[in-house]
Order: structure tokens, then C-alpha cells, then sequence
């Protein structure tokens, strides 16, 4: 079965950034060999649209077929509201959280980012998991591509 990973937009541009771009580069390679899907939001779209161009363009020089799209839900929100009220980050980080609670709520395999303020974190990935429970949803794994990509002859 082909592992559903869901993409933020610290993916996206750490596909060009110096520190982020050989683990970045390998997740993509997992793409193009059909190992992976990513897992697309609107809101990722949102995102990009102040980006740079090649940034902005990178998911463009892959079919559709490539990624699965979902929408940002009124349930994905309240997800989000309640991670900020429990107070698992800040109001500021809203958009995170709204990132993680769409790869909840669509049962993704794992969530991958670089922001390890926020998202991979592992006191905040204890707080969204909680909250997750809490409410009767499954726990989330987050983790960054590191942590996701094969590494010589595994």
C-alpha cells in the first residue's frame, strides 16, 4: 500500500533550501517512484501564493496523479480552534494547526514538515495527539523527511 503523506508548505520551499534540500529532495524521489502520495490542502495552495515562482511552481512538474487534494472542512477548524485553546502553541500558529488537523481528520499515514516550532515538535505532538484522543480522533504522526526517506541499501 502506498504511504499517504501529507505536505505543508515548509516541504514546498525545502526543496530549494540549502539545510532542508538533500532529506527534501529524497521524499520527492520517494514521489516520482510512486512509493508515496502527497497528501495536498487548499490551504497549502493559500500559502504558496506569495512564494516565489519556482517555489510556487515546484508541484506543477507533477501529474495530478501524483497527490491526493482535500479541503480545508468546518471540522478541520474546530480541530484547529480547539488545539489553540487547549493551548498546545499560540493564536499566531493557527495555520499549523490547521495543517494538522487535516492530516487528522483525512487519516493520512504521517504529516511532514520542517517547522520544528510548531509541527515537529515532540511537547506539541504530544498536545495535538491528546487532544486528538480526547475528541475520537486517531493520533497523528509527524514527523520531518528525515525521518521518512530510505537512506543507502535499507
Amino acid at each position: 500500500m502506498i504511504q499517504r503523506i501529507y505536505i505543508d508548505t515548509s516541504i514546498v520551499g525545502g526543496y530549494f533550501d540549502e539545510e532542508f534540500k538533500e532529506a527534501t529532495n529524497l521524499l520527492f524521489q520517494r514521489l516520482e517512484s510512486r512509493e508515496v502520495n502527497f497528501v495536498v490542502s487548499d490551504l497549502l495552495d493559500l500559502e504558496l501564493i506569495n512564494a516565489p515562482n519556482h517555489v510556487k511552481e515546484l508541484l506543477f512538474n507533477y501529474s495530478k496523479d501524483y497527490f491526493e487534494r482535500v479541503e480545508l472542512t468546518d471540522e478541520a477548524l474546530k480541530l484547529a480552534d480547539k488545539y489553540i485553546e487547549e493551548k498546545v502553541v499560540g493564536k499566531t500558529s493557527i495555520e499549523d494547526c490547521r495543517h494538522i488537523a487535516m492530516a487528522t481528520i483525512y487519516k493520512v499515514d504521517v504529516l511532514a514538515s520542517w517547522n520544528f516550532k510548531h509541527i515537529v515538535n515532540l511537547q506539541r505532538i504530544k498536545g495535538y495527539n491528546s487532544i486528538n484522543l480526547k475528541l475520537g480522533y486517531q493520533m497523528i504522526e509527524i514527523r520531518s523527511p528525515k525521518d521518512l526517506v530510505k537512506y543507502g541499501d535499507e
